[in-house]
């Protein structure tokens, strides 16, 4: 079937320098998972948070599923992440001695299974937002000036 990504967090890549990624599972209600497929999902002001030696996805906002009852899923709730112990270990570790963060990157169908992409990473400053903008405007000046000369 492949890979279908279905959410980027976006403001990730500007408000973090990304190291680390992990590929992670996640646990949802068949409400959420009929959410997921119909591109219902925003990533913007969520994270992960480490709770009793687990993993959880906290703040991600599935909507609701059209066609649902009663029975319908919570929006906001919190959503367990599916990692070998190993890696759970070595991110706990990084997390605390190294003072990272960690935030979910996309969210995407891989063979039909719901997978987020999450990143450790590390607050950029303010200047280094800065910097990025102006090495984005730079860069898209070059491209411009390149496509006027030789008319691409």
């Amino acid at each position: 079937m492949g890979i279908k990504v279905v959410a980027k967090n976006k403001r990730a890549n500007f408000d973090y320098e990304l190291l680390d990624r992990y590929e992670a599972g996640l646990v949802l209600t068949g409400t959420e998972i009929k959410s997921v497929r119909d591109n219902r999902v925003d990533l913007k002001r969520s994270y992960v948070q480490p709770r009793a030696g687990e993993l959880w996805l906290v703040d991600a906002h599935i909507a609701e599923y059209k066609h649902g009852n009663r029975e319908n899923h919570e929006p906001t709730r919190p959503r367990k992440l599916l990692l070998h112990r190993r890696e759970i270990r070595k991110i706990l570790d990084d997390m605390a001695q190294k003072s990272l963060t960690m935030v979910p990157v996309r969210l995407y169908l891989k063979d039909g299974l719901a997978k987020i992409e999450v990143a450790l990473a590390r607050g950029k400053k303010k200047f280094d937002k800065r910097a990025d903008l102006a090495k984005r405007d730079a860069n898209r000046q070059v491209e411009r000036a390149l496509r006027q000369k030789y008319g691409r």
